[in-house]
């Protein structure tokens, strides 16, 4: 087998464990918080850590990468991942739990921050579209299949097995990675690491995303999410601050005068934020309103998927021909209309219209992710292509932590907290009354119609990201001999 082919195939593993285990306790909450014995708040945090814990590493991983090398910390990502699954298994407290779904995501991190720069080391430039394309369907069929995954084993095995599945694959994920991937990086001086710039960014985007959690839960008071908001700010700014003073920063941010990279990973921002609620909210709707059972409900998100995985592929070659900013504009404005046609079903709307809004909804996305991915990827040198690849994994994450929050949120401007708990907590919904029903497929409808006009804003950073021109030139690090305060991209 080439190499490249290699490349592939250890790394689409990776990115399909970690896009099955982000997802899959959307399904299997209730199951889990009850075995545990758990309060609300602490059932909200069974869901972010994971999210939180890999966010909050993505900038680290990367930094770490440039130094050390991007196979090996890849491969300390598979170890740390499955021993996160094992640990999440054992879980005897809601505390250890979150705690071990925090390191979970912390593996997580290694494994999509440096997948995408191992896959653009390995292939040509006329390839790389096709191989990112492979690897994104990966990932988002592994979040997709996490709904439906939850539902079988619940169906037929106690909880702790939604994480021993993990056990196999990483086990045979790690040693292939230490086998086969090659270690292509040249002998460097190792630049020490940034660790206040570590730290500020750490505080901001945690602090980010508590404000976030707390108030879309209503959790706290307002006095607590202005105290955090005003952290998170003060860390932001002091962080910028120090990125462009200190001589090794954790974030060059040089690479956002790449005006094709700042555009790109733009776009997947707030593509993010206006598709990333959409898995929650369509299983809610599925199981709520419907009342559809959670095994059901992953079964019928299936088109989706379908229509993803034809598209992607096709995608990604012809923008490895053509371009990659006709199928990224296009596939955000289809997206658009599948948002908008989805705002329109209720109660009484048929499935077959819902499984059309989830094709449209596939093919969208099947235009736009791999070409975009690869404009993001084959617009940065190649020495900082990690934590490139870090920076955009960061915006993607906090962009889907964004979604989960805003859409309880909206649904909380059209629906009161208290009945939306209500409904979602009963214990059987195929007997919610139909009025309880409507008033909460309707919440749902303001959702997507929201999120229909942030993924259209999406449009134009995707279309004035500009054209590569010029090929991208490699420089050296910040106060190297031979660095350049202007470069030329």
């Amino acid at each position: 087998m080439q190499y490249k082919w290699t490349v592939l195939t250890v790394t689409t593993i990776g990115v399909l464990m970690s896009g099955i285990d982000g997802r899959i306790m959307i399904v299997g909450l209730p199951t889990v918080a009850a075995s545990l014995h758990a309060d609300a708040e602490e059932a909200i945090w069974f869901t972010q850590a994971y999210t939180i814990g890999s966010t909050i590493a993505l900038l680290f991983v990367g930094r770490i990468s440039d130094m050390f090398g991007k196979v090996k910390i890849y491969s300390l990502g598979f170890t740390l991942f499955t021993i996160g699954s094992v640990f999440t298994a054992l879980s005897p407290s809601p505390d250890f739990f979150i705690a071990a779904r925090m390191a979970q995501g912390l593996g997580s991190a290694a494994l999509f921050a440096n997948s995408a720069a191992i896959i653009t080391d390995a292939f040509p430039a006329k390839e790389l579209g096709t191989a990112m394309g492979v690897n994104q369907i990966a990932f988002r069929a592994g979040a997709m299949a996490g709904l439906t995954i939850s539902g079988l084993v619940l169906a037929f095995l106690p909880w702790p097995f939604l994480f021993y599945i993990n056990l196999p694959i990483g086990v045979f994920g790690t040693i292939w990675a230490l086998k086969r991937l090659q270690k292509v990086e040249k002998s460097k001086r190792v630049a020490p690491m940034d660790w206040l710039g570590f730290f500020s960014f750490t505080i901001f985007i945690t602090a980010l995303l508590l404000v976030l959690t707390f108030a879309a839960y209503g959790m706290t008071d307002l006095r607590v999410v202005g105290s955090l908001s005003t952290v998170s700010a003060i860390s932001l700014v002091y962080f910028v601050r120090r990125e462009h003073k200190v001589e090794h920063p954790l974030l060059d941010l040089r690479l956002l005068q790449i005006r094709e990279y700042a555009g790109g990973i733009t776009t997947q921002l707030l593509n993010s934020v206006a598709w990333g609620g959409f898995l929650l909210v369509i299983s809610l709707y599925m199981q709520l309103v419907l009342g559809y059972s959670p095994l059901t409900a992953g079964i019928a998100i299936l088109p989706f998927d379908g229509a993803f995985l034809v598209v992607g592929p096709i995608s990604g070659k012809l923008s490895d021909k053509y371009g990659t900013r006709p199928f990224t504009t296009a596939g955000l404005a289809v997206i658009s209309v599948a948002l908008l046609l989805s705002g329109t079903a209720g109660v009484a709307t048929p499935y077959s219209l819902i499984a059309l809004y989830l094709v449209i909804g596939g093919v969208g996305m099947g235009l736009f992710a791999s070409p975009n991915m690869s404009s993001i990827m084959g617009s940065v040198p190649g020495q900082r292509r990690s934590v490139a690849s870090a920076l955009r994994a960061t915006f993607f994450n906090v962009g889907y932590t964004l979604s989960l929050n805003v859409s309880i949120l909206i649904m909380t401007l059209n629906l009161p907290l208290s009945e939306i708990t209500r409904i979602i907590s009963s214990i059987n919904p195929t007997l919610l009354p139909l009025a309880d029903r409507m008033s909460f497929a309707l919440a749902i409808d303001h959702v997507y119609f929201i999120m229909a006009i942030v993924n259209t804003i999406a449009i134009i950073p995707s279309i004035f990201r500009g054209k590569r021109i010029v090929e991208v030139v490699e420089t050296p690090a910040k106060g190297a001999p031979g660095y350049d305060s202007h470069p030329q991209y």
